[in-house]
């Protein structure tokens, strides 16, 4: 390989020139490589299906976040913003107040205190973690992405503050090494990962709420025993190709709430910010593992109702 493509640890630099966007992540959860990942869980109750009236409407859903380091007075203080590709690396963080103190009272969402997602900035690479808070505020979680390249830390969170809203702060990490970078899947409507398949039905849309089923099947059945998964028989995590926007999606239903049936369909609200290509990565848990399942969509284009090419699973992984 040309030498001249190595990135070395100041890597960082060249982050922001990267258009495609990869994913990383690692923890105790399950991973994503070289095809779709996994997590993207709602910061918010579970929805009611749109067919069932009082669904979310495209101004009642959170704007795109991860976008900016700091939000409403807090800031994602990335202390480990660069690593190298393929060796087991300490990701530290904290989250700082408006004055520049550690926060260290969050309120649970979905049974965590904070969802880590590391994403390639080419969404090839995805890693949604649940990293351990030290009593001084300092979050941590062992990471080894696989490539290097930029990627995108997001720290999603809720502050235990009266009135705190729920955020997604961004930063920017590098990795290391030899630079190969990968073009965005081609959409498809069905994705494989570790034996199972899941099928994509529905249209992300630009500024308008809209429903996405995806159904889980394995050797040709549908999977009907799903397990609970942080509070839900799945996560989606949505990010928008070029600048990684982070949406928020909005399970429909919940476990032991009389209508939710765990599989082999797993329902969500979600809204595009815009028109463009977005990476979806649904973390569903069976037999006791977590697996990550990716797609690769267009909002205000073609639609994720559009037959495409079957894809594998991301790089990344689950964490704890």
């Amino acid at each position: 390989m040309n030498t001249g493509l190595k990135i070395t640890t100041f890597a960082a630099a060249l982050a922001a020139t990267f258009t495609a966007a990869y994913g990383v992540g690692r923890g105790i959860d399950p991973v994503v490589a070289d095809s779709p990942p996994k997590h993207q869980d709602e910061h918010t109750r579970p929805s009611p299906r749109p067919e069932e009236g009082g669904g979310h409407t495209g101004h009642e859903t959170p704007p795109a976040g991860g976008l900016q380091i700091s939000e409403d007075g807090y800031s994602l203080d990335l202390r480990t913003p660069r690593v190298t590709a393929g060796k087991r690396t300490d990701l530290r963080f904290t989250i700082r107040d408006s004055g520049g103190r550690a926060v260290t009272a969050y309120q649970r969402e979905h049974d965590k205190e904070l969802h880590l997602v590391v994403a390639s900035r080419d969404l090839v690479t995805y890693r949604h973690l649940h990293p351990t808070r030290a009593a001084d505020g300092t979050w941590s979680i062992p990471v080894d992405l696989p490539r290097a390249g930029g990627y995108r830390v997001f720290a999603d969170f809720t502050p235990a503050k009266k009135d705190a809203r729920n955020l997604t702060l961004g930063a920017d990490l590098a990795a290391s090494g030899p630079y190969r970078p990968k073009k965005l899947p081609p959409a498809s409507t069905t994705a494989e990962t570790n034996g199972y398949e899941v099928e994509l039905a529905g249209a992300l849309r630009p500024g308008k709420a809209s429903e996405l089923k995806l159904k889980v099947s394995r050797a040709g059945e549908p999977v009907t025993d799903l397990q609970p998964y942080l509070g839900a028989y799945g996560h989606l995590v949505a990010l928008r190709s070029g600048d990684l926007a982070y949406l928020h999606v909005h399970p429909n239903g919940e476990p032991g709430d009389g209508r939710t049936r765990p599989g082999p369909d797993i329902s969500f609200t979600a809204t595009a910010p815009s028109a463009g290509s977005y990476r979806l990565f649904l973390d569903f848990k069976h037999g006791g593992k977590v697996h990550t399942a990716a797609f690769t969509v267009r909002a205000g284009g073609a639609t994720a109702a559009e037959p495409g090419t079957p894809q594998g699973h991301p790089e990344g992984g689950h964490g704890h």
